[in-house]
C-alpha cells in the first residue's frame, strides 16, 4: 500500500472547507481527511451542514446537532447541523416576537416568506458562524473541517449592506430576498467576522471536489470563479473517482470511460490550471467505516478491492417510454430539473430529439451557462428549434428596468441601496424566470423542453399564493409582467411535466428527493424521475464497475419504491451521446 501525497493536506490551516456538487464524494474525502489528521495527533472537529450527507453513517454512529466524540478515532469529534431544524429555529426567532401581536394574516405572510431555500442556506450559516470565530466552543481544536462550504449565493446575501433593512421598512424600495434576510441585522458583525475568516488564506482553505468529467469540471470552474470573486481565494482542487487504467483492459465500456476521463483531465478549464490538483482513484467499495476511509486517500492495487462474481439483474423502463407519455398530449411544457453534473442537458436534448423525430414541433431551451446544446446536438433536425437564455443579459435588463421605474423617484442614497440590493443572487433567479415566462407561452401550441428549469427556490419565491409573490409583483410595478399565469401553468400537470434527473448514487438521490419536496411546497408535483448514466443498466465486465453496479441497485430500488411510480433508467454508454443519432439511441436504450 502506497501512501498518497495530497497537496490539500500539506500544512493545512485551521479551517478546511470541502465543497462540490452532489455525488462527487466530498463527504467521504472530508471524513477521510479528518481521520488522517486525527491519526497524526491533531485534535479535529468535523462539521457537516449538508442535508444529503451521511457522516454519522460513514462512522457507524449517531451524531446529531451536538459535538460528539468518534469513539474509534481518538482526538476526532463530529457535529451534524440539520439545515431544516436550523431554518425552523431561525423562523421561530423572527416570527415569535410578533405572533399574537400582529394579525394572523401578516404572520402567515412572514412565515411564507421564510419557507424557501434562501432561509435554509442562511440559517445553516447562522449555525456554524460560531465555529468560525474565536469561541470557547472550538478553542481546543487544531482543525475544524466543514463538509459543505457556504455557497457564493449565501455569502453574497450576507454582504448586502445593513442599511437597506430600515430603508425597506420606510417603504422606499424593494428587495429580492426580503424575507430570509429579515433576521440578520442583530448578528451582522458576527457574520462579517465569519466571512472575513473564510477569506483569510492563513486560516481557511477551500477544497473544490469534482469528477473527471468535462461538465463537472466546467461546473467547478464556475464555483472557483464565483468564490474567488468574493474574496475566497485559497483554493485547492481534488478530482475524485478516476477509473484505474487496469480496469479498461478487457472491458470496452471501461476503456471508453477511461479515455473520456483522461480527455477531460487533459482539457481542464484554464481557470483551474493554476490551482494545486490532487487525484483520487475510483474505489469499488462503499466508503463506510474506518478501514474504507483510511484506504480512500491511499493507492491500493485494484485487484485487492474486487469481488468479481456478482449477479446483476436489471430490466427497467427506458427514456422512450417517458417520451410516449409526453408525446400523447401533442404539446406542453417539459421541465428538466436536478443538481449540477447529473446530465440534464443530455437528457433534455434526447427528449427533444425523440419528440421531434416523431414529427412533433419542439423548442429546446436552456439557461445553463455550462450547457452546450449546439455541441450536444451536433447538427439540425426538422421540427426542432434551439435557444439559450443568457442569465447575465436577462439580469442586467431586469436591474435596469427596476432602476428606471422604482429607482427614478429615489434620492442618491436610496438609489445606491437599491442598486446594491439588485446585486443579490435572487435577482438573477427572478430575471431568468421572466425570460422563461416568455417562452412558456409557446407550450400551448408546441412542446417546450427546458434544460435547467427554475429551481425549487425560485418557484417558492414566486409562489402565487404567498405574500412574497405579491412583493415581487409590487417590485415589477406597472411593467405588465405577471407571474401568476406562468406559476399556474407550472402547477397544472395537464400543461407541465417536471422530470427530475439524478444518478444512481446515495447523495444525488437524496438531493433529488429534497428538490421534490421543495417543488411540492410550491404546488408542483414532479411527473417522473430519470436515473442517468447507470452502470447497472450497461453491459460491463470490469470487476470494479460490477461492484459499483451492485451498489446502484439499492438506489434504483429507492427511487422506484419510495420516490416516483414513473421513472426511467438511462445506461452509461461507450460513446458520448453527442449528435442526433446517438441521442436517439440514448432515448431507446435499455
Amino acid at each position: 500500500m502506497k501512501s498518497a501525497s495530497m497537496q490539500f493536506l500539506d500544512h493545512p490551516p485551521r479551517f478546511l472547507f470541502f465543497t462540490g456538487k452532489g455525488g462527487v464524494g466530498k463527504t467521504s474525502i472530508a471524513c477521510a481527511t479528518a481521520v488522517q489528521l486525527a491519526d497524526k495527533g491533531r485534535k479535529v472537529l468535523l462539521v457537516n451542514t449538508d442535508p444529503a450527507s451521511n457522516v454519522g453513517q460513514v462512522f457507524g454512529i449517531s451524531i446529531g446537532n451536538q459535538i460528539t466524540d468518534v469513539p474509534a478515532v481518538p482526538r476526532l469529534a463530529a457535529l451534524e447541523i440539520d439545515p431544516q431544524a436550523a431554518a425552523q429555529d431561525y423562523r421561530d426567532r423572527i416570527v415569535g416576537p410578533v405572533r399574537g401581536i400582529l394579525p394572523d394574516s401578516i404572520v402567515k405572510g412572514i412565515e411564507e416568506q421564510l419557507s424557501g431555500a434562501c432561509t435554509t442556506e442562511i440559517a445553516a450559516f447562522d449555525e456554524f458562524t460560531a465555529l468560525l470565530i474565536d469561541s470557547a466552543l472550538t478553542a481546543d481544536y487544531d482543525h475544524i473541517i466543514f463538509d459543505t462550504a457556504p455557497t457564493g449565493h449565501t455569502i453574497r446575501l450576507l454582504q448586502l449592506p445593513g442599511a437597506w433593512s430600515g430603508f425597506l421598512e420606510k417603504g422606499k424600495g424593494d428587495a429580492s430576498c426580503l424575507g430570509p434576510l429579515a433576521g440578520l441585522e442583530k448578528q451582522r458583525e458576527q457574520y462579517k467576522a465569519a466571512v472575513d475568516a473564510l477569506a483569510d488564506g492563513n486560516r481557511t482553505r477551500l477544497i473544490l471536489v469534482a469528477r473527471a468529467q468535462q461538465a463537472a469540471l466546467r461546473e467547478v470552474a464556475r464555483t472557483h470563479e464565483e468564490l474567488s470573486g468574493i474574496g475566497l481565494k485559497n483554493q485547492f482542487l481534488v478530482i475524485n473517482g478516476i477509473l484505474p487504467k487496469i480496469e479498461a483492459e478487457n472491458d470496452p465500456l471501461a476503456a471508453a470511460i477511461h479515455k473520456r476521463e483522461q480527455t477531460a483531465l487533459g482539457t481542464i478549464p484554464a481557470v483551474l490550471k493554476s490551482l494545486p490538483v490532487d487525484k483520487v482513484e475510483l474505489k469499488s467499495f462503499n466508503l463506510v467505516g474506518l478501514d474504507a476511509l483510511r484506504q480512500l486517500l491511499v493507492y491500493t492495487p485494484a485487484i485487492l478491492q474486487i469481488n468479481v462474481d456478482l449477479p446483476i439483474e436489471l430490466d427497467e423502463p427506458c427514456l422512450c417510454e417517458l417520451v410516449d407519455g409526453i408525446a400523447h398530449d401533442g404539446h406542453g411544457l417539459v421541465l428538466l430539473m436536478g443538481k449540477g453534473g447529473v446530465g440534464k442537458t443530455t437528457i433534455a436534448a434526447a427528449l427533444a430529439v425523440d419528440l421531434a423525430h416523431r414529427g412533433l414541433s419542439v423548442h429546446l431551451t436552456t439557461s445553463d451557462p455550462a450547457a452546450h446544446l449546439s455541441e450536444t446536438l451536433s447538427g439540425t433536425l426538422a421540427n426542432l428549434t434551439v435557444s439559450r437564455i443568457d442569465p447575465q443579459a436577462e439580469t442586467e435588463r431586469y436591474r435596469q428596468h427596476v432602476l428606471d421605474t422604482k429607482g427614478a423617484q429615489l434620492d442618491a442614497q436610496g438609489r445606491a441601496l437599491l442598486e446594491e440590493d439588485l446585486r443579490s443572487p435572487c435577482t438573477e433567479e427572478i430575471a431568468v424566470f421572466q425570460a422563461f415566462s416568455r417562452i412558456i407561452r409557446e407550450a400551448g401550441k408546441k412542446f417546450v423542453v427546458m434544460d435547467t428549469a427554475p429551481t425549487g427556490h425560485t418557484l417558492l419565491l414566486l409562489d402565487a399564493t404567498g405574500a412574497y409573490h405579491r412583493e415581487v409583483t409590487r417590485q415589477m410595478g406597472d411593467s405588465g409582467l405577471h407571474f401568476t399565469t406562468p406559476m399556474m401553468q407550472l402547477q397544472d400537470p395537464k400543461q407541465t411535466k417536471v422530470l427530475i434527473v439524478t444518478l444512481a448514487e446515495t447523495t444525488p438521490v437524496l438531493e433529488a428527493a429534497n428538490l421534490q419536496t421543495d417543488l411540492r411546497r410550491a404546488g408542483i408535483e414532479p411527473w417522473a424521475w430519470v436515473i442517468n448514466t447507470s452502470v447497472a443498466a450497461a453491459s460491463i465486465k470490469s470487476p470494479l464497475l460490477r461492484r459499483r453496479a451492485v451498489n446502484e441497485l439499492r438506489e434504483i430500488n429507492e427511487v422506484a419504491t419510495h420516490q416516483s411510480h414513473r421513472y426511467a433508467v438511462v445506461p452509461l454508454l461507450e460513446e458520448e451521446p453527442v449528435g442526433v443519432e446517438r441521442l436517439l439511441k440514448l432515448a431507446h436504450n435499455n
